[in-house]
């Protein structure tokens, strides 16, 4: 049985990115293509601690060549509300509120602090 795993994020070590959809000249929708593609990488570790595969962001990060707080923080990202998930997903989310943000500071558990969190970033 191999018990490496293997995480491809493509854009997992280059700059914030944002796809961003104009209609008259309006910024409408800017997604973070970066933050979602750690948000997916998060979200599929989790799923590896959730069903067993592995028994922590420690081994995840011993697997995968990383440091354990690189893995620990992306890991924090699956606490977020899903309202604000859902924001990243349709690309609504504030301009100033990117992935370097989120991976280099803690935020609150509680939900509602976070969407004031977001807000601060309006």
């Amino acid at each position: 049985m191999n018990n490496n795993l293997e995480t491809f994020v493509p854009m997992a070590d280059q700059p914030e990115r944002r796809a961003v959809l104009q209609i008259d000249g309006t910024d409408v929708v800017a997604h973070s293509t970066t933050f979602l593609a750690e948000l997916a990488r998060a979200f599929y570790w989790r799923g590896l601690i959730d069903t067993g595969v592995v028994k922590s962001g420690v081994e995840i990060a011993a697997k995968e060549g990383l440091t354990h707080p690189v893995v620990n923080a992306s890991l924090r990202l699956t606490l977020l509300a899903p309202d604000i998930i859902d924001q990243l997903m349709r690309g609504t989310q504030p301009r100033r509120m990117n992935l370097k943000w989120f991976l280099r500071h803690h935020f609150p558990i509680d939900w509602q602090a976070q969407r004031e969190l977001i807000d601060s970033f309006k």
